[in-house]
């Protein structure tokens, strides 16, 4: 079945939301100019409400290592997503002194961003394919042109993000192959305010694809 992630999550409910719809992944965003950055302390309190059979991953964009310390020691994600212009060596630098598993989002504008995205191949554990960076990365509910993963030899593990919804999620996995699937603006009623019931669509229509 195909793996599921909500990011994006700030608050208890909607944590606990998450995991009673099926999510496998739950995403945390610690980057202050975004409508769904969490402190570390609210982050820290969140993971620990989070099962063993779940996953927690901490969204940043371009952290330093002080940073990623702080992170790893308050909030002990299982993963760190990398969301801003790190270099393949960093993120691979990262995972090996952290002990985390690293996935790295890649903006998919044309062809040549696949090619891009395959120098994180032994670098990243995930390749995260989104929408085109806009003001913010993530969370932008933009989607990209799907076909460009048309028969595209990935090389690794990946998934898919950047404007999913309930109502194209299980196109988007049908088309894709998607793996894993990635929502955050897609189940929100408002920048930052996830949405219960949308979770569980969400949830329902990957279950249903």
């Amino acid at each position: 079945m195909t793996r599921i992630k909500i990011c994006g999550l700030s608050t208890p409910e909607t944590l606990d939301a998450a995991v009673d719809a099926g999510a496998t992944h739950v995403g945390l965003v610690h980057y202050e100019p975004s409508p769904r950055h969490v402190s570390l302390g609210n982050a820290g309190k969140l993971r620990a409400r989070v099962p063993d059979h779940v996953s927690t991953v901490v969204l940043v964009v371009d952290p330093d290592e002080a940073l990623l310390a702080e992170i790893v020691e308050n909030v002990r994600p299982d993963i760190l997503q990398f969301h801003g212009r790190e270099a393949p060596e960093a993120v691979a630098v990262t995972g090996a002194q952290f002990g985390v598993d690293t996935w790295k989002a890649i903006g998919l504008r044309d062809a040549a961003a696949l090619d891009r995205a395959r120098t994180y191949k032994g670098c990243a554990d995930r390749l995260m394919f989104d929408a085109p960076p806009a003001l913010l990365p993530g969370g932008n509910g933009e989607p990209f042109d799907w076909a460009l993963l048309d028969r595209a030899d990935i090389g690794m593990p990946w998934g898919l993000a950047g404007g999913l919804r309930p109502d194209n999620v299980a196109e988007a996995i049908r088309r894709t192959g998607a793996p894993l699937v990635d929502v955050s603006s897609g189940v929100e009623s408002a920048p930052g305010v996830k949405d219960i019931a949308l979770i569980h669509a969400f949830c329902d229509a990957v279950r249903n694809a």
